[in-house]
């Protein structure tokens, strides 16, 4: 079990420091926006205490991504049940019972499988009052050590299998919405020039934009997205204003705001 500091008490120049740096990343993410538009914050709290996450919390941040379903539902039951959980490890069908059971898990950003789709869908309560929303995780680098789905191009096939992955949530699991897409991208892009768009994140704007055509093709419209498009988590503390450039409409930012994190020791990845 990953262990949770369970004293809320921290000392005033933490959430000082953890105050300040939301203000600064907020006021980051706003300057980075285009009007009109409000990107949704996700604080990753990964390996930070239940203390770092009540003080972001008093400071009116409500969503919070953990990376560990474990560590997730030791977080959960201590702390306030407003918080918005939002699921970005990765994802096996055998965690897929554990997750259900927060009741407060908002999202599950990193799906990539038809099996653990299926495992999610029949694991979550039948009375939630509504679906869970998830993300397909699309490996727009090509890392053999990142997970996800290939991205589609212009010449796919009507059966690649992003497109076979979001026909089976929409028509197979009840208890899911598809809200959108998902990508980490690679460092080489996330630290390369501003002046030349990052390719991940073009990548899975082309992907969204034709998967949405492919489903809108099969007459699935209206049982995906949010407002008629599938939304995209792109970005982290190092490219998260090059994120919301490129259009993201979510981003996950963790040491601009808790600090670098050591592995706390217990902590496995759903590997």
């Amino acid at each position: 079990m990953v262990a949770t500091d369970l004293d809320f008490n921290a000392t005033s120049e933490r959430v000082s420091e953890l105050r300040e740096n939301l203000a600064e990343v907020r006021q980051r993410v706003q300057q980075a926006s285009s009007s009109g538009r409000s990107p949704t914050l996700i604080a990753v709290s990964k390996y930070k205490p239940a203390s770092d996450i009540q003080a972001l919390y008093e400071a009116g941040q409500r969503e919070f991504g953990e990376n560990y379903a474990q560590e997730l539902a030791d977080k959960a039951a201590v702390l306030p049940a407003d918080i918005k959980w939002h699921f970005i490890g990765t994802l096996q069908s055998n965690k897929a019972k554990g997750l259900a059971s927060i009741e407060n898990l908002a999202c599950i950003q990193t799906l990539s499988s038809a099996k653990a789709a299926t495992a999610l869908s029949k694991a979550l309560p039948a009375n939630r009052p509504t679906p869970l929303n998830v993300l397909l995780q699309v490996n727009t680098s090509g890392e053999d050590a990142k997970s996800g789905v290939d991205p589609l191009t212009p010449d796919h096939a009507p059966q690649a299998d992003l497109i076979s992955l979001a026909r089976h949530i929409i028509n197979e699991c009840p208890r899911l919405h598809l809200q959108g897409l998902m990508t980490i991208g690679s460092l080489t892009e996330s630290l390369s020039s501003d002046e030349k768009p990052n390719a991940d994140f073009e990548r899975l704007k082309q992907t969204r934009d034709l998967l949405e055509a492919a489903l809108t093709k099969e007459h699935l419209s209206g049982k995906w997205g949010e407002e008629g498009r599938l939304l995209l988590s792109m970005g982290m503390s190092k490219d998260f204003e090059a994120a919301i450039k490129s259009g993201s409409d979510i981003v996950r930012v963790g040491t601009s705001i808790f600090g670098f994190r050591q592995p706390k020791a217990g902590a496995t990845a759903l590997a």
